[in-house]
């Protein structure tokens, strides 16, 4: 859920008045509504140990915890400023204030584009020739959106990608919306994929109809990091696709053509340090579109004028809109923000 209006005005003026106060060597002076006996130095203790808590971390060392709190200042530091200057989203501090952008960018992307792409078993778009679309779609109100999940450190992004449009097509098509592996994809889809080190939802895509399908995520639930492929058993349930259809690229009519029938599978650059930090909003930020993490569109529509594609991601639900951007559409940039145009693909599935 976004923030209210009065919560980000709360919060901005909080985390701004401790950076003036800091800006001032320390100065004793009242910061906000916090006890008068307190240095500004105090009031960033406070703050980052309530955020440890309510985060549940743990640091091996005073030492690892000092230069985690020196990190926590500069984020702290970065969405102060941001959140001056845009108004269309901003950003809060999130799980991952403790990590420097690198760290972030290292642990938590994992789309390998310079993979050389298959093309989808028909390159013929299958809905080109759809004409009247819905103003707004949501699949989660749908009921073909399985509930936010969490990948951690691991670069699997392209699995749990793959899987939420597997999952999405299915519902679709059976009625049963079923919540499917994504440690089976790491660990058996090695052909191409390389597990936490990044893959290709096309790829992916390509393994589930050539092993005849994929498993329940109950049957093979997630580890956060790669094991042992194991076998199929002939009495698990297997959910499987007939195949995969890529959206033609840089062609934002065409994704949202795809998108008002099912969620789509979808690349986007998600490095920026605003990305890591985004909180609530219809996201308009800074971004490339060297596509490094795989992510799932699962609907569309527009807010105080402002049109938007919703994407589910796999960071978990403490991040974003409880695990979800809304990215801005329209946005005369062919590959369209942060590229979410360049690499979309969906799969396809059999009455």
């Amino acid at each position: 859920m976004a923030l209210s209006s009065s919560s980000k005005i709360s919060l901005l003026t909080f985390s701004a008045s401790l950076l003036v106060c800091c800006a001032l060597a320390y100065d004793y002076s009242i910061v906000g509504y916090e006890p008068e006996h307190l240095t500004c130095l105090d009031k960033l203790i406070q703050l980052f140990e309530s955020w440890v808590s309510k985060h549940g971390k743990t640091y091996e060392s005073i030492e690892e915890k000092l230069h985690r709190f020196e990190i926590f200042k500069d984020n702290l530091k970065h969405i102060d400023q941001r959140n001056k200057e845009t108004t269309s989203y901003w950003l809060g501090l999130n799980e991952f204030a403790d990590l420097s952008h690198e760290e972030f960018k290292n642990q938590y992307l994992g789309l390998k584009p310079e993979l050389s792409r298959i093309r989808g078993s028909s390159r013929d778009f299958s809905y080109r020739e759809v004409v009247d679309l819905p103003k707004s779609v949501d699949w989660r109100k749908k009921g073909a959106v399985a509930p936010v999940k969490n990948q951690g450190s691991c670069g699997s992004c392209w699995a749990f990608s793959t899987v939420a449009a597997v999952e999405g097509i299915n519902q679709i098509v059976t009625g049963n919306l079923t919540s499917l592996s994504e440690q089976e994809l790491i660990d058996c889809d090695r052909t191409f994929n390389n597990g936490c080190n990044g893959g290709l939802m096309d790829y992916a895509f390509q393994f589930i109809m050539s092993s005849g399908g994929l498993r329940k995520e109950e049957d093979y639930p997630y580890l956060m990091e790669e094991g042992n492929c194991e076998e199929k058993r002939e009495e698990v349930e297997l959910v499987s696709i007939s195949g995969y259809h890529d959206v033609p690229q840089n062609d934002e009519a065409s994704l949202l053509k795809a998108l008002a029938h099912q969620p789509l599978s979808v690349a986007i650059e998600a490095s920026g340090r605003d990305f890591q930090f985004y909180t609530g909003g219809v996201f308009d930020g800074h971004c490339g579109t060297e596509l490094d993490h795989g992510v799932t569109a699962v609907g569309y529509g527009s807010s105080k004028g402002s049109d938007y594609i919703t994407v589910k991601n796999s960071w978990g639900s403490k991040w974003g809109e409880q695990g979800y951007i809304r990215m801005k559409r329209n946005t005369g940039k062919p590959e369209g923000i942060c590229g979410i145009y360049k690499m979309a693909s969906y799969p396809t599935k059999k009455k």
